[in-house]
């Protein structure tokens, strides 16, 4: 592969998202509406409903957030006991509707619909192989890949096509299929994206995240493994291991970031206690004089309490977060300085005026929002000094298996020192988490990908040593 397909490559469409389904309700579509509400953090780009009354499988699917989407005369078309869900967000490439899934497909045995979480790392190959053959594609999803070559694989029963279809891509793929009288859970072999099966109401469900049984009070029976297919019909549950699971490579960054902080993920550990053990840690290996501890709001809020819980510095909520700011399209003056940071957060100045102030964030990508951020809580806020701490090792490398990060030129701290990063968001101090620290805060730590912390990619992918070397186009 040379460098223009990497460049392609990495800057195709990489989907992360949320799915829902569920088997066995006379209400399907509306538990799986309120299944996606829960998962909406996973997407807010567009969002997707399909279900099934046994003889037909009905679809409503629309750009925007779920609540906006799924009026009642919608969900009034979603009739049936099936139903899964899909709530979008695209890392790169064309927002349109098109790309909004699930994806519903005819073929020789039948409809089905399909959606997928993840990021299929051979996609552009597969696709390049199917258009070969005589495929027609009608999105920029991986999605349709998997739908491609499930209709060209030979077998009997969907499940033999599905399995053959398994042992040709890779990468990361948390799957809901849907037939007429069938629901099938798939999850990729390494086990990326966290996936779980509940039990509602004698019905059952399988959800990205558990936050979503909490909301309609499902029973969490176990995750779904690695390599596994399981498959939902009148007969009950039928688990095939339908692809060799070699070892687990979760995503830690669900931990760090991604997921909510109720849910239970990866074997059914909480990830708001795993935050705040990763802010203990921090405050341990990188501790400072300081007056208050303030988190950026909101998925610094729990490694913020446990930094204060260790160091014994106060905390408080010296950042509050406007939660209605929706993307804004207006282009502001130079004049209005930090405009875009501003509309989401603003600096409590009686919190923070005079004060020494820890700040405690997630991750910095850029640096560009972490510079606008210090400077608010000194200038507005009127902050003595401002320490920055960051509950995650150092990010020096895209993701490819479904995240939403830059090329690794664009990510500061892949070519910048610490003490130049601090320098540059204009912190008073500034200290990562290290590598061994993020470790120390989840169980089993061999069971997680880190290759954003380390470069070292579990899943190989196309033109991975030009990557390796650098020689990627930005």
């Amino acid at each position: 592969m040379g460098k223009q397909q990497v460049n392609r490559y990495l800057h195709r469409i990489r989907e992360y998202c949320g799915i829902f389904g569920i088997y066995g309700h006379p209400e399907a579509a509306n538990i799986t509406y309120l299944g996606l509400h829960a998962l909406q953090h996973r997407g807010q780009e567009g969002a997707g409903i399909c279900s099934s009354d046994g003889k037909q499988i009905y679809i409503e699917k629309s750009m925007g957030l779920v609540a906006d989407i799924f009026t009642d005369k919608r969900l009034k078309r979603l009739p049936g006991y099936i139903a899964i869900g899909h709530n979008r967000y695209s890392t790169a490439g064309s927002s349109s509707l098109k790309n909004v899934q699930p994806l519903v497909a005819n073929f020789s045995l039948g409809n089905i619909a399909v959606a997928h979480n993840g990021n299929l790392v051979n996609a552009d190959e597969l696709r390049q192989r199917l258009e070969e053959e005589g495929a027609i594609f009608q999105s920029n999803a991986d999605t349709e890949v998997i739908i491609h070559l499930t209709a060209h694989a030979r077998g009997s029963s969907l499940k033999e096509r599905l399995i053959q279809t398994l042992q040709e891509i890779s990468g990361a793929y948390s799957l809901l299929i849907l037939r007429e009288k069938e629901l099938i859970a798939i999850r990729d072999p390494f086990g990326v994206r966290p996936l779980s099966l509940g039990r509602f109401d004698g019905a059952y469900i399988v959800s990205s995240e558990t936050c979503a049984f909490d909301l309609i009070g499902a029973e969490y029976i176990r995750d779904i493994e690695p390599g596994e297919m399981l498959v939902i019909n009148d007969n009950g549950l039928e688990s095939i291991r339908a692809v060799h699971s070699p070892h687990r490579a979760h995503c830690i960054f669900e931990f760090i970031y991604f997921a909510r902080p109720d849910s239970y993920i990866f074997g059914g550990k909480n990830v708001n206690n795993i935050r705040k053990s990763l802010g203990r840690i921090l405050a341990e290996e990188a501790p400072v004089d300081a007056d208050v501890v303030i988190p950026v709001p909101d998925s610094g809020m729990p490694a913020a309490i446990g930094y204060s819980e260790h160091s014994g510095i106060p905390f408080d909520l010296g950042l509050i977060r406007n939660h209605y700011v929706g993307r804004t399209f207006i282009e502001p003056k130079q004049t209005i300085r930090h405009f875009g940071v501003k509309l989401k957060l603003n600096p409590v100045r009686e919190i923070l005026n005079n004060r020494r102030v820890v700040v405690v964030d997630d991750s910095i990508v850029r640096g560009t929002t972490s510079k606008k951020i210090v400077k608010m809580i000194k200038e507005l806020g009127g902050a003595r000094e401002v320490h920055m701490r960051i509950s995650s090792p150092k990010t020096i490398g895209p993701c490819f298996y479904g995240i939403d990060t830059p090329t690794r030129r664009e990510l500061i701290a892949s070519s910048h020192m610490v003490d130049e990063i601090k320098r540059y968001i204009t912190a008073d101090s500034l200290a990562y988490l290290s590598i061994e620290g993020l470790q120390r805060a989840v169980p089993n730590p061999d069971d997680y990908c880190y290759a954003c912390f380390t470069n070292n990619y579990p899943i190989s992918f196309p033109g991975e040593h030009l990557l390796q070397m650098d020689l990627f186009i930005v």
